[in-house]
């Protein structure tokens, strides 16, 4: 509706506004207008609710929810493909991503910025690509980069999606091979020996009749041990596969989630049975295991995005080293120079006219002060910093994972180290057992072997005393402890089979099959497999004094003694180590005697409050703490049939449980673990590293502060620490006593603040008390200190106090380690290093280097990391140089020539001088070295000066400027000077001097030659003769023939170089590096 306001005079206009009759109109008008504007409200936020909707579907989070499976029956509802995809990039994002990935940084854009300008008819000052050339090739070199790297992600993702699989299907053929990437939820799948699970799996049947199948779990928790998971039991006791088809029967799995130490299920069979079974992380296999032994048959449960492995596939932060760091700074300061001598210019030339273009112009002209060609040639000497660390014969096995950071080994302050695989050998041996009423250690071992033999005689355990010098109740003490050692473990013993020693391959029977013959030791060699090897250590003791683990299955555990007479145990439940638990426990049923007991061990911390009290256990724990072995206190309860059938009953209704099955199951053990009897505690030496204690001492001469961080007791730890001389000879050790209120943690840090030169040790409780009330003022006394060692502490905790450090401190850490505790503690380092130990692969390959033992770290620092950095910054600050002394060129040359806003140097000339002739002998400076590699480890003090930066800093950035200058303006101001005749001969004269001061320049600065500098300073410089002859465009051929061009390109050379040289011999001479002292 129109409102013909301009068809009224004023008087009408008057009438018609204050008309009540208009008014209603206006009302009616003003109500339906609302209305149109609610519609268009609603529809607006109908569309924008059904955008957000199909965004959310398409590409938002997907909701991960439980499941229920019918098994043998197709499985509906909308469940990820099983295809695993780590392309960064598809056919379609692949440039524009690329693109602004390298335009984020403002180096590119100022680049692509200054070439796009040049469409510009009015701002063009010379041929096109002489912008975009550089900027391409640099946009070529990367995009090339990107495109391998993703379709070697592309060719290792497809080589798993087409890992072919067996499917079981429900007719004469049995089974059909499909890609891994064509299974679906509910899918029943077999797996053979050595084979990869390809999604995660409820295990339904195994090759063998127990139903237990051991897997390899390294590429998923980096532990090398082999796992025991068992198939239900209702499904493993059907006559054949095929019926599984016919049973009808339903699995509940929990919704997907990361932990892949945890699950929760439950097996339901709705016929003739009508029972349900609980199911747990034994009755999983999860995707990228490989089956060690036998064949599995699976129901996939979770498939592609939705298995433990991807989920758990974090991507790790993005590190940036401090050097790349400092050249974005100083390539600002680069920009503000530009922009500053633009404005120079225009205040010389005035603002009248067209400014703006004439400013813009001028400001293309000095655009080679930030040189294009700094990021290519850092990224190709980072590359060769890389290729030398691993090809280096000295550190066979070395592996650089992150080609993005060698430099920060260079200027490292802190040290974080892990104790257990790194510091040691993680390869125990039981060195002491302590009765209580005595210690026996290795000498004494022979004695306790002699009392086994006659324990375990053709008349049982019966003893007479008369044959022996010990008492009846000290020997049946030792008997009971060497049996609860030789029974409380997850070890399986497994036999290499002598079949099979022409193929050299190790044939592993399963634990269900051991029981049908059980090898000799004599026979087949025995080696042993657990979660931990303090559990190996023990059962190969046991072996050695004469109680042998010979069989051990599912249900049952077989010991030999030394006379060959077998001792049968049923295993009635197993309660395996936890870190939240720190203890581990079995029941066993003595077949001879019948008895039931309940054997217990685990850490002192937790298990004094479970054995009954003894006046000798903390003394006893203390010493072997302080003598840097591990210890573990061991005992038992003999549990009647009554007992056992309570807890029985009350177990697996725990176990039934859905929700917080966990700490269900963990009331009713804890019930069971009341006033055990004590029977032994063990003390296990963890071997030090090959030459740690002098690796530790060359680190700290180097002025790197070193931290210990381990899940160890406190005692272990100091030991440790004063064993691998982590604590110089003249330093003491401050234990900072237990810490649980903000009073208790400000006296402990008064008192360690009037300590001098003395080493912190604290736990990781006290620790978090500290950190939630003084984190400031305890940062900084512990950074002061000489080393700090931090006991019990947890893997988040170890990645907090690397975080500190870099917080407080504003240095570069470093963190070390073999475990996948470690994995959060290298990857929020600033370089983090892996060790390949024992404990897996998982630390080797969460860390930027791999290394395989701990000594190679000295050498890893010291030599290649001083190298990297020292080549990387006098690289950059050659570039620099490089672009700033043309950029200073053409400035004189703009100011003499009436400030006009011309090139000095047109098309290839420009393009050329960057890259055929200076590229080569500028790059060559990765090659230079100030020491030799037996300098720097025989004087480790060299390193400290790196950590100051000043390789790389403002100073030195200034000081190129300054030099950049005075040859810059020597150069062309003696070339205005000498020239007669033509402009050309200006280009000559100048070019040809600009070019050989840059060889001369490259010369001056290299420390140590190499015979690929000469080369390449002599084929550079062949090929600017042979562009004199061949670019007549540019150069006068003529007048380059003459002595006249001869002398005056010396000249100009000689004098824009020789005062740099007598300063350099002067410096040399009356203030010289502290690495030349020593040469």
């Amino acid at each position: 509706m129109e409102y013909p306001m301009q068809e009224l005079d004023a008087g009408d206009e008057t009438e018609f506004l204050l008309g009540n009759s208009i008014n209603h109109d206006m009302e009616t008008y003003t109500v339906t207008i609302k209305n149109r504007r609610t519609k268009k409200r609603n529809i607006f936020r109908l569309l924008c609710s059904c955008w957000c909707s199909l965004w959310r579907r398409c590409c938002g989070p997907r909701e991960l929810r439980p499941r229920t499976i019918h098994l043998g029956k197709p499985t509906y509802g909308q469940y990820p493909a099983n295809a695993i995809r780590n392309q960064k990039y598809n056919i379609i994002t692949f440039l524009p991503l690329v693109l602004f990935q390298q335009f984020k940084f403002f180096l590119n854009l100022y680049f692509l910025i200054m070439a796009t300008s040049q469409f510009v008819p009015d701002i063009r000052i010379g041929y096109l690509y002489t912008y975009w050339g550089p900027l391409c090739f640099v946009l070529f070199v990367t995009i090339c980069r990107e495109a391998i790297d993703d379709w070697r992600r592309h060719k290792r993702d497809q080589e798993v999606n087409s890992q072919k699989c067996k499917r079981l299907i429900p007719t004469d053929a049995n089974y059909e091979t499909v890609a891994a990437s064509k299974l679906k939820v509910g899918d029943l799948i077999i797996v053979d020996k050595d084979e990869r699970v390809p999604a995660d799996l409820v295990l339904l049947r195994t090759s063998d009749r127990s139903g237990s199948v051991f897997v390899r779990t390294d590429q998923l928790d980096g532990e090398t041990d082999w796992k025991l998971r068992l198939a239900v039991p209702t499904t493993q006791k059907l006559a054949h596969d095929k019926d599984l088809f016919n049973v009808s029967a339903t699995i509940y799995a929990e919704k997907p989630q990361k932990d892949i130490h945890s699950f929760i299920g439950t097996f339901t069979r709705h016929d003739a049975s009508n029972a349900d079974e609980s199911l747990d992380l034994r009755n999983t296999l999860w995707s990228n295991c490989i089956i060690a032994s036998g064949q599995a048959l699976g129901v996939v449960i979770y498939t592609g995005p939705e298995t433990r492995s991807v989920m758990n596939n974090s991507q790790p932060r993005s590190k940036v080293g401090l050097l790349d760091m400092e050249l974005n700074t100083l390539t600002k300061l680069l920009f503000v120079a530009v922009v500053g001598l633009a404005i120079l210019m225009m205040v010389l030339k005035g603002f009248g006219g067209p400014w703006y273009r004439y400013m813009f112009r001028f400001i293309l002209l000095f655009s080679y002060i930030i040189p294009i060609s700094l990021r290519v040639n850092l990224d190709m000497g980072k590359s060769y910093y890389s290729w030398s660390i691993s090809r280096d014969p000295a550190m066979k096995g070395t592996t650089v994972r992150c080609t993005t950071i060698p430099e920060e080994l260079g200027r490292i302050s802190y040290l974080l180290s892990d104790k257990t695989g790194t510091l040691t050998q993680n390869s125990m041996v039981l060195k002491k057992l302590h009765l209580g009423f005595t210690c026996y250690t290795q000498d004494g071992f022979s004695d306790l072997s002699a009392v086994l033999k006659l324990a375990f005689s053709a008349n049982g355990i019966e003893l007479k005393p008369s044959c022996s010098k010990f008492r009846r109740s000290d020997n049946t003490r030792i008997v009971d402890a060497v049996q609860a050692l030789a029974l409380c473990h997850n070890v399986t013993p497994v036999y290499d089979s002598s079949e099979n020693s022409e193929t050299n391959s190790i044939t592993s029977e399963a634990e269900a099959d051991q029981h049908l013959q059980a090898p000799s030791p004599s026979e087949d060699p025995v080696s042993y497999q657990a979660s931990s090897p303090d559990e190996v250590a023990l059962v190969q003791w046991t072996q050695e004094v004469g109680l042998i683990l010979s069989r051990r299955d599912l249900h049952s555990m077989q010991l030999k003694a030394a006379n060959d007479r077998m001792y049968n145990y049923t295993i009635l439940q197993v309660f395996p180590f936890t870190s939240e638990t720190k203890r581990m426990g079995i029941i066993v049923k003595d077949l001879q005697s019948g008895e039931i007991i309940f054997y217990l061990k685990g850490a002192d911390v937790v298990m004094s409050s479970i054995v009954q009290y003894t006046d000798w256990l903390d003394e006893e724990v203390g010493n072997m703490a302080r003598e840097g072995l591990r210890t573990l206190v061991v005992a038992r309860k003999i549990l009647t049939e009554e007992q056992y059938t309570d807890f029985e009953n009350r177990y697996k209704a725990a176990t039934m449980c859905v929700t917080d099955r966990a700490a269900r199951l963990a009331q009713v053990v804890e019930s069971l673990e009341r006033d055990m009897e004590l029977l032994c505690v063990t003390g296990v030496e963890d071997k030090l590293q090959d030459h740690v204690r002098p690796t530790l001492e060359v680190l700290r001469n180097a002025g790197i502060k070193i931290w210990m961080l381990t899940g160890d007791k406190l005692e272990t730890a100091t030991c440790i620490a004063k064993s691998s001389r982590l604590v110089s000879k003249t330093q003491s050790l401050h234990v900072l006593k237990r810490v649980l209120t903000r009073t208790d943690a400000h006296l402990e840090l008064n008192n360690f603040r009037r300590r001098t030169d003395c080493a912190l040790v604290i736990s990781g409780e006290s620790l978090e008390v500290c950190l939630s009330y003084y984190e400031p003022e305890f940062m900084e006394l512990a950074c002061a200190a000489p080393a700090v060692v931090c006991c019990r502490c947890s893997p988040t905790q170890k990645a907090q106090v690397v975080q500190l450090i870099q917080k407080y401190t504003g240095k570069r850490t470093a963190a070390v380690g073999d475990g996948g505790n470690d994995v959060s503690m290298i990857q929020q380092a600033d370089a983090g290093i892996g060790v390949e130990g024992k404990e897996g692969r998982q630390a080797s390959l969460a860390g930027d280097f791999s290394i395989p033992q701990f000594s190679h770290l000295a050498r890893l620092l010291l030599v290649h990391g001083r190298r990297s950095y020292e080549r990387s910054a006098s690289l950059a600050l050659f570039v620099i140089h490089r672009g700033l002394i043309i950029s200073i060129m053409q400035a004189v040359f703009s100011s003499v020539f009436y400030l006009s806003s011309v090139a000095l140097y047109q098309g290839f000339l420009m393009v050329g001088y960057a890259t055929v002739y200076t590229m080569f002998p500028v790059f060559s400076l990765v090659l230079d070295q100030d020491v030799d590699a037996e300098t720097a480890l025989t004087y480790p003090e060299l390193y400290k000066e790196l950590a100051k930066g000043r390789s790389l800093s403002f100073k030195t950035f200034f000081i190129w400027v300054l030099i950049s200058i005075y040859q810059g303006g020597v150069i062309m101001y003696g070339a205005l000077l000498l020239f007669e005749d033509e402009f050309i001969h200006i280009v000559a004269i100048s070019f040809s001097s600009l070019i050989l001061t840059e060889l001369i320049m490259v010369a001056l600065n290299i420390r140590t030659w190499h015979r690929l500098m000469i080369l390449a300073e002599v084929f550079s410089f062949a090929l600017y003769v042979l562009s004199l002859i061949i670019l007549h465009d540019y150069f006068d051929s003529e007048f380059i023939r003459t002595n006249d061009f001869l002398w005056k390109v010396l000249v100009i050379t000689l004098i824009s170089c020789l005062p740099l040289y007598i300063l350099k011999i002067l410096r040399k001479k009356f203030s010289p590096p502290s690495y030349s002292k020593l040469s």
